[in-house]
């Protein structure tokens, strides 16, 4: 599944829909604001940072998710090194990349950086502040099983489950469960039963929080130690 290329449409100006799963990559609101709210505070960030945090996140989008979470580690000044992979099957150009994050003036110190190793190709980079990135491109049905890294949270951000069932399956999640450090956790803004469900399955605590925004609900989980 590799080379394959998201495609966009725009709504209201600066908020990308990808028209493949009829989806917009963040909230009409204020997409900072929800990935704040949703994978941060979900997560317990920025408090559990530490030297070699690795930060795992199903569905890569716009880069919003890593930048606001490189805001975050640099605001701290947190020593040491911060890691951050991506699954992606269908990555952005540049352009819409640029046009997306360019609606939040807040996050420019640290997208510029991002968007030229992505103008060049480059889905592996180290940045300053001991940050590094990788990418990984193609279905993470496939992908996640042969990666190597165990996450200390999660980020499961792929589009809507009722358009995108493929990256909320009982077996992906398992394979998530598998690749978190013992009592690691999970941020998703859905709370669709069957997500949750698969999480408890795969050997997390799942609890039901309130949402952002219009979302009345999201959910939050920690891998079980015993």
């Amino acid at each position: 599944m590799q080379g394959q290329r998201a495609e966009i449409d725009w709504q209201t100006g600066d908020v990308p829909v990808s028209t493949r799963f009829d989806d917009p990559y963040f909230s009409l609101e204020n997409g900072l604001q929800e990935t704040r709210h949703v994978f941060l505070d979900g997560n317990g960030l920025p408090g559990r940072f530490r030297d070699g945090f690795h930060v795992a996140e199903l569905g890569f989008g716009t880069g919003l998710n890593f930048l606001t979470t490189v805001l975050a580690w640099c605001r701290g000044g947190y020593p040491g090194r911060l890691c951050y992979t991506s699954f992606e099957a269908y990555p952005m150009s540049e352009e819409d990349m640029a046009k997306s994050l360019g609606a939040f003036p807040e996050l420019s110190p640290v997208a510029a950086a991002l968007l030229d190793v992505w103008a060049k190709g480059a889905r592996q980079h180290n940045f300053a502040d001991g940050i590094s990135l990788t990418v990984i491109e193609g279905d993470a049905r496939e992908t996640l099983p042969n990666w190597r890294g165990r996450a200390d949270a999660w980020y499961l951000d792929g589009f809507s489950p009722a358009k995108n069932p493929e990256l909320w399956g009982a077996e992906l999640m398992a394979e998530v469960g598998r690749h978190t450090q013992p009592g690691g956790t999970a941020a998703t803004y859905t709370a669709a039963g069957f997500v949750r469900r698969g999480l408890d399955q795969a050997g997390f605590d799942v609890t039901r929080k309130p949402g952002y925004g219009r979302k009345r609900h999201m959910t939050v989980a920690r891998l079980r130690t015993s």
